[in-house]
Formats: structure tokens, sequence, C-alpha cells
């Protein structure tokens, strides 16, 4: 699929070991349910999502929350992403004078994509 591998780690998981832990396994079927899971570097889920398998997922979809995790990581929180953020577009700054004025601020300065 990507030249040289994927940049990112996947795993099989025979015998769903992995999949209870996360609750996708189904021990009726002897499958698991199709899960993403994005886990930052301290181990914490930070975003999921679980599809069955008639529905494809959306990997360009994956790759943007991953980059929006990444730069609220690095901003340690002083940054949000709104929906359908990208790198290079405007974010918002999490505080008291956002509350409530999201949208407001949202459909004045952002650009639908």
């Amino acid at each position: 699929m990507v030249d040289g591998g994927i940049p990112f780690p996947m795993l099989s998981d025979a015998g769903g070991k992995v999949g209870k832990v996360y609750g996708v396994f189904d021990e009726n079927a002897g499958v698991e349910a199709r899960g993403r899971f994005i886990i930052d570097p301290d181990g914490v889920i930070r975003g999921n999502e679980v599809l069955t398998p008639p529905v494809g997922r959306n990997v360009s979809e994956t790759m943007r929350q991953v980059q929006a995790f990444q730069l609220v990581r690095e901003t340690q929180g002083a940054e949000a992403t709104p929906f359908g953020w990208r790198p290079g577009k405007m974010t918002l700054k999490p505080g008291i004078d956002l509350v409530g004025k999201v949208w407001e601020k949202w459909k004045t300065d952002m650009a639908f994509d």
C-alpha cells in the first residue's frame, strides 16, 4: 500500500487477547470488529473508532486526527482543532471567552473544505 511499508505499527491478534482488552473481540464469532485506536506516547487512548465489517474506514480522516492530536500535544492544549481541521488551518484558543461562542468564531474565521 505504501512504498517502504506503513509508518505506524499494526498487529494481528490471533486468539483475541488484545481485542478483549479493547472490547472489540466477538467471542461467539471468534473475530474482532474493525477497531482503530490512536494512542499517545504516554499510552493514553486519545481516539478510537470501531466499525462492523461491512463499513469501510477512512485513512485520510485517521491521519487528520493523528495530526490534530499531535498539534494539541505540542501546544500543551493551548490550541484546539475544530471539526475538519487540517495542518496550516486556523485553530481555536481554548478559554472562557470561547465558551458558548465556538460556532460564532468558527463560522466567521474558518474556511470550510
